[in-house]
């Protein structure tokens, strides 16, 4: 196989979650643009439809669909719709996060419970749903998971965010369990860890410790809308074929030092 062939995705569908914005449309961009039929899913109608309207003009075919993972009873609707539409899943992409900033002394229950649910339920629901009704049968799938830098380490300062940290170190062995168990099936299982992105759930932390931010990165700057694009095709194409169980950080090199 050429190794331009190794990254095309033409005829695959896509399942974004947190698909409407920010990262999630990012990715999904990013999956269309090398042929996926990209289905992205959300709870805000006017953000999916505003987010289709960005990716057909870009020539991307997308399905929207409403759905709120917070209810672990939203996750086999999700998936049956999407395979009404489309016919099968061959990626699944779990981007759909929360994230709550608190002393550890006082973090609310509610809190914590919002982003266990979102972060740690809501994917491995999600893959189960998706492995049995297509990957599985199929012998064959990629599944992305959207963990972060926040899972390889604590945090110091204003970035008190226990439960985010915890669910994303869950992501991250989450995707180890996963990999080793369903390669079997030909189902590759990876992550990716983002480090600081301008988005709507990073922007009050950002506003408060931007520069910090950057003057301890490497690279010395944050992600832009383009960051992930690579990092997700790689991980969804037949480049990553021998790649199972991994992490890969795109954080300017911030998770290093």
């Amino acid at each position: 196989m050429r190794v331009r062939e190794m990254f095309e995705l033409g005829g695959q569908v896509a399942l974004v979650t947190g698909g409407s914005r920010g990262l999630g449309l990012q990715m999904a961009q990013a999956l269309g643009e090398m042929g996926c039929h990209v289905v992205i899913a959300a709870r805000k109608a006017d953000e999916l439809a505003q987010a289709a309207s960005t990716l057909e003009q870009s020539g991307i075919t997308a399905t929207t669909l409403v759905s709120d993972l917070q209810r672990p009873e939203a996750v086999a609707p999700l998936v049956g719709e999407a395979l009404a539409a489309c016919g099968r899943i061959d990626i699944l992409v779990n981007n759909a996060g929360a994230t709550w900033g608190a002393p550890a002394e006082d973090y609310p229950d509610e809190a914590w419970h919002k982003v266990m649910n979102l972060n740690v339920n809501a994917p491995f629901f999600l893959a189960r749903e998706v492995g049995k009704r297509s990957m599985i049968p199929r012998q064959r799938g990629k599944i992305i998971n959207v963990a972060s830098i926040a899972g390889l380490k604590g945090s110091l300062g204003a970035m008190q965010a226990i439960a985010y940290n915890t669910s994303k170190a869950a992501a991250i062995n989450f995707t180890r369990a996963l990999a080793a168990e369903w390669g079997k099936y030909n189902i590759n299982v990876n992550a990716i860890c983002p480090g600081f992105f301008p988005s709507k759930m990073s922007a009050g932390l950002l506003d408060k410790l931007g520069q910090s931010v950057i003057d301890h990165t490497p690279l010395h700057r944050l992600g832009d809308e383009d960051d992930l694009k690579g990092a997700v095709v790689f991980l969804a194409s037949q480049a990553a074929r021998h790649v199972t169980g991994q992490y890969l950080a795109v954080d300017g090199g911030s998770s290093i030092v």
